[in-house]
């Protein structure tokens, strides 16, 4: 979580703060981030990402110590450093060095300079009665599940035995999972070559290896040649799910990856068998990581900037032999990767994603041929948009048949059995699988 140590801590706080600001306003995490200068951003990204995972703790000791919100670049500043020392000794900076930091920050910024004295006050304040602020805090679930009141109710209806397990995970940080490019080597081939420069990993099904500690990609012995890729163990699911068991006679599959961007899951599919695929996706910005995906990792297939829900405007009329629908989502199971979208989110959104979901497949099944497969999935633990969505599919559409499918996977959970195991290890992200037959007849 360090900066060079030319970069005095005050300045990562201002820098963290407008990031808050940022997305306190709606703005994504990853947009925010990158209008932060490079020397900063590492040191940035690991404080936000800090903060964000007890925000709502922090804004709730805000409005105990003050219970009028100060200016909104102040209340930023305030509300961070509390995210990041409510814990007590278990932070990376101890606590006055935090508030003598913060005080310092707010000096040198004119927007936060007036309330300065204000922070400083707040802040000594929250050291004397630590202990009994939290206290208090802990008993709004808001704040003690860091999460929207609308989101906690949401899962303790759909997962009554597992919310809180849920809730806990999307508090964690998540582990860093590798992907073996097949084409290049093995999982164990890698995984001695990992030993070898000293970065300890362990095995997971497939082409998986999840290594003990994070470390930056340029690190990674091949990345650049494309013998490994970052992916989770729950995304890594998909292409064996949906190549398990294609149409006969098809000799080189004609594939569809729907929603394909940023082609982690279109390379999986290359890298497993030689098929014609196309990876189709909305933003033509986005289609360029695609090609970019496939170039480092030496594969070949064709992207193509298009609506999937309008096929009219990029389908040649040939059908498909199998469909990858990673629909779009509200992105509820990656909250431990992406700590902002808990609140970016709001709760209309899970409906207008639904409908969305909806129409992407009522458009995408003509599209493929009898006895083909459709795998749907969503980085999601929301039932509307996993086992609700695939239940109105099923039926609306009498030739559809549900294969043994992982269904909905719960982040960082051991495995729960059923039709499909789950990751054996249980640390992934949150995820919903359904792999729908085409009945010919």
């Amino acid at each position: 979580m360090t900066a060079p140590a030319s970069v005095p801590l005050w300045r990562q706080l201002q820098a963290t703060s407008t990031v808050l600001l940022a997305v306190r306003a709606g703005t994504s995490g990853t947009a925010a981030l990158a209008a932060v200068e490079p020397l900063l951003r590492p040191a940035v990204q690991a404080l936000t990402f800090e903060v964000l995972r007890s925000l709502a703790r922090a804004e709730h000791l805000r409005r105990q110590l003050a219970p009028r919100a100060p200016p909104p670049q102040a209340d930023a500043l305030l509300c961070a450093v509390l995210a990041l020392g409510w814990r007590g000794e278990d932070t990376p900076y101890t606590a006055f060095t935090l508030v003598n930091q913060a005080v310092e920050a707010a000096k040198r910024d004119a927007a936060t300079r007036p309330q300065a004295g204000f922070i400083n006050a707040c802040l000594r304040r929250f050291l004397r009665e630590r202990e009994a602020l939290v206290a208090r805090s802990d008993t709004d679930p808001v704040a003690r599940w860091n999460h929207p009141r609308w989101w906690i109710q949401r899962l303790k209806n759909d997962h009554p035995a597992h919310w809180q397990a849920i809730l806990e995970a999307d508090g964690r940080h998540p582990p860093m999972t590798l992907r073996v490019n097949r084409r290049h080597g093995t999982v164990a081939e890698y995984q001695a070559r990992l030993q070898s420069v000293g970065i300890a990993a362990h095995a997971l099904a497939g082409q998986g290896l999840q290594l003990e500690r994070p470390v930056p990609v340029h690190l990674l012995p091949g990345f650049d040649a494309g013998d490994v890729s970052v992916q989770d163990a729950a995304a890594q699911m998909a292409a064996p799910l949906l190549l398990g068991d294609l149409p006969s006679g098809a000799t080189r599959p004609r594939i569809l990856d729907a929603c394909a961007a940023p082609g982690g899951k279109t390379a999986h599919l290359l890298e497993l068998c030689d098929a014609e695929v196309l990876a189709l996706d909305i933003d033509p910005q986005r289609c360029e990581r695609i090609t970019q995906t496939l170039a480092r990792l030496q594969l070949v297939g064709q992207v193509l900037a298009g609506d999937a829900a309008v096929p009219a405007t990029w389908w040649d009329g040939r059908p498909f032999d199998a469909i990858l629908l990673d629909a779009p989502c509200t992105a509820s199971g990656i909250v431990r990767r992406h700590p902002d979208v808990a609140w970016l989110r709001r709760e209309t959104d899970v409906a207008q994603l639904a409908d969305i979901q909806a129409r992407l497949l009522r458009v995408l099944w003509p599209l493929l041929r009898p006895g083909g497969r459709l795998l749907y999935c969503t980085c999601s633990v929301f039932a509307a948009e996993g086992r609700g969505q695939i239940e109105t599919f099923l039926a609306h559409n009498t030739d559809a048949r549900l294969q043994p499918s992982p269904g909905h996977l719960r982040p960082h959970l051991p495995a729960k059995g059923g039709g499909v195991p789950d990751n054996p290890q249980g640390d992934h992200d949150g995820f919903f699988y359904a792999l729908l037959y085409k009945h010919p007849g």
